[in-house]
């Protein structure tokens, strides 16, 4: 165990590699990962928020710690009644909310589960001997992979693709916001804002997304992750869980949205030709997708169905303030907000 993650809340499978790779900076990764080079060969550097940005965090906690509370429990109700046993999360953003299905699950039905949490990337697929250990130790049929929230659905696909490789693991996925409509469960289909996704590593155990690269990573080795220590004085991980935690009631459904005449994919089909984007892994729908463009990426413009929803998007208005990045509404369908990356070979 590394992180700040404690030992009763979540097995994690990952390589620390604390030291071992210099972090680059934002303009730098950007320049590698559009000339061909994959993200998780490198890591970010990792800053402490601003004070007015640490308030806009604060404020969404406060503020959508119920409903992410009533998703939870409506999400882990369904893995429940499923009898799935064992809980995947996927690193990192899947982390916090497998840790907050199995609180739910314990607290409210004594049922204490495995929590297990790997690396599955993009383009690379899922950890293979982080699979290997957890299939060592359960049946294939009780694994439930979790993950915060869905965008347009690439880490979904990589799940489908991937599990043809194990027959009996279901590839379906828990989150608690499916405004992609492509999760097997969701807590609600509405777009909202999981405050977890306001902050990188200090809502995440201080822990760095996950890396896989030859020369560090071994064929015997699971995907890594850095400890980022010297962020233990911004550490928010259990500010969130417990937050959250504390408004568990079986009484607060989560809130549901009606059927969407426009798919993910036609959304962002659009998108794209709209605004003349090539690349489809350059338009990061979702709330939660828009938040990591901002904080991760080169970011050159947000969507926002509207410039005074400060209740669901103020973090976004203030990050776009701090980083001079244009907020443009857009009549987005199954979104609130959409993130456009922007392409270097337009510069």
């Amino acid at each position: 165990m590394f992180g700040t993650y404690k030992e009763q809340d979540v097995t994690i499978l990952l390589k620390d590699i604390t030291g071992l790779v210099v972090p680059l900076g934002t303009k730098e990764r950007e320049r590698y990962i559009q000339s061909g080079v994959h993200y998780s060969e490198m890591l970010p550097i990792e800053y402490a928020p601003s004070d007015a940005y640490l308030a806009a965090y604060q404020n969404a906690l406060a503020r959508y710690a119920g409903m992410t509370a009533a998703a939870v429990a409506a999400v882990a109700d369904q893995i429940r009644r499923d009898g799935r046993g064992v809980l995947v999360s996927l690193a990192r953003a899947g982390t916090p909310i497998g840790i907050l299905i199995r609180r739910y699950l314990l607290e409210t039905w004594g049922l204490e589960l495995p929590h297990y949490t790997i690396s599955i990337i993009r383009g690379r697929g899922i950890d293979r001997n982080a699979m290997d250990y957890i299939l060592s130790r359960h049946p294939a049929e009780s694994l439930q992979f979790v993950d915060g929230w869905t965008g347009k659905g690439a880490i979904q696909r990589e799940l489908r693709q991937a599990m043809a490789d194990y027959p009996g693991v279901h590839p379906g996925l828990a989150v608690l916001s499916d405004p992609g409509g492509l999760a097997e469960k969701r807590g609600t289909g509405d777009d909202f804002l999981i405050a977890s996704s306001c902050l990188n590593a200090t809502v995440s155990g201080l822990l760095s997304r996950t890396f896989c690269r030859g020369d560090i990573i071994g064929p015997n080795d699971f995907h890594g992750a850095a400890f980022y220590r010297e962020l233990m004085d911004q550490d928010r991980t259990y500010e969130f869980i417990d937050t959250v935690a504390a408004c568990f009631s079986t009484d607060s459904p989560a809130p549901e949205v009606g059927p969407c005449a426009k798919s993910a994919l036609e959304e962002v089909e659009e998108i794209a030709a709209r605004f003349g984007i090539r690349d489809r892994n350059l338009i990061k729908p979702g709330i939660g997708e828009a938040t990591r463009v901002l904080l991760r990426r080169l970011p050159w413009k947000v969507l926002v169905r509207s410039l005074d929803d400060e209740a669901h998007l103020g973090h976004l208005y203030q990050l776009a303030r701090e980083k001079g990045v244009e907020l443009l509404v857009y009549p987005l369908v199954r979104y609130r907000a959409c993130g456009l990356i922007r392409s270097l070979e337009d510069m």
